[in-house]
């Protein structure tokens, strides 16, 4: 039987990504929005087709809903989920799950004492370029990976919520949750330290321009995680030092922008932008193993029907907050912290 989903929110997170892709997923059903004016449930009736609620707790309120899915600013997602996950649904929360430790493991506990599913969103797992680089360590061709730098720029503000530190704004959360997610699944070894360094460095608004992240791990591997909307020339998306070869990788998957315009499945990378793999002697072109971000409500539906495990687990996520709590802290007091986040099991 197919789960009844609600989206909460409909901006461009909830409508082009949420409600788009949850109405390609067989076992999952769009029941409804939640959007509060009454101009924007008018749009979701007439472009999706079901139902519209003015308010969470009108969702809550219908037995036939059975997945939350939270497309709503950052600091609201942990209130919003434990209010749900209390009521007895699933959810999904966009990424960041939360802005603060404290408040993961707020809502890991309300998961847990009500017998429900919690997950993120973590699209950029099924980036093509991030399972590129998997296969070429799976396969042994980069030798023992040390130092990953991953990097994520541009030469904009933000506007609206994502501008604004009381929403949970700025680069360091919004695309810190993809960056620091794909670092700690590339190094499952327990953290040993994390230093970020910010500048706040635009006037009238209070998230940062810059951050850069640096984490060490048991063993001394390292991932610098490097967030900026202030250059208008952006570094490799991901630069890999391995013992056997180095790995670069410019440009960003191709999906979002053929999503946004109708057929994600029509996505195809330009191969100007196919990585490169050097070995100190030669080097060589990598095509870009095609993503699939429909592989992630797949997979909800999956867990929901009890046919697989969720792709991204509670405890990597809850690694990953407090990897971004860590650096939030170490920015604030400008010293390294020394976290206390053990490796991966499984």
């Amino acid at each position: 039987m197919s789960t009844r989903t609600v989206v909460v929110g409909y901006g461009r997170s909830g409508k082009q990504f949420h409600c788009y892709l949850i109405g390609l997923t067989p076992g999952l059903i769009l029941h409804g929005v939640v959007a509060r004016a009454a101009e924007a449930r008018q749009r979701v009736v007439n472009e999706q087709q079901c139902k519209a609620y003015a308010s969470l707790e009108e969702a809550l309120d219908d037995a036939d809903v059975g997945l939350i899915m939270l497309a709503t600013p950052n600091s609201t997602h942990a209130d919003l989920a434990v209010q749900a996950l209390n009521a007895g649904k699933h959810v999904v929360t966009e990424k960041p799950m939360c802005v603060s430790l404290q408040d993961c493991d707020r809502m890991i506990a309300a998961a847990e004492k009500n017998g429900v599913m919690l997950n993120v969103f973590q699209n950029r797992r099924f980036d093509g370029d991030y399972l590129t680089l998997r296969k070429l360590m799976d396969d042994g061709e980069l030798g023992e990976v040390k130092w990953v730098e991953l990097a994520w720029q541009g030469f904009k503000t933000w506007g609206g919520w994502h501008g604004q530190a009381a929403w949970g704004g700025g680069r360091y959360w919004d695309l810190g949750a993809h960056l620091v997610d794909q670092l700690c699944m590339i190094f499952p070894q327990a953290v040993d330290s994390v230093y970020c360094r910010m500048h706040h460095d635009y006037a009238g608004i209070d998230v940062e321009s810059e951050a850069l992240l640096v984490v060490t791990f048991a063993g001394g591997t390292t991932g610098v995680c490097d967030f900026s909307s202030a250059t208008a020339i952006s570094k490799a998306r991901f630069h890999v030092h391995g013992t056997k070869a180095t790995f670069c990788k410019y440009g960003l998957d191709p999906q979002e922008d053929a999503m946004c315009a109708g057929d994600i499945d029509a996505a195809v990378e330009d191969p100007s932008t196919y990585g490169i793999l050097h070995d100190g002697r030669t080097e060589r072109t990598v095509p870009t193993i095609p993503g699939r971000w429909r592989d992630y409500y797949e997979n909800i539906a999956a867990v929901l029907e009890g046919e697989a495990e969720p792709v991204a687990k509670l405890a990597h996520v809850r690694r990953e907050i407090a990897v971004l709590d860590a650096g939030k802290r170490s920015a604030e007091s400008g010293e390294v912290v020394k976290p206390d986040i053990a490796g991966l099991s499984g």
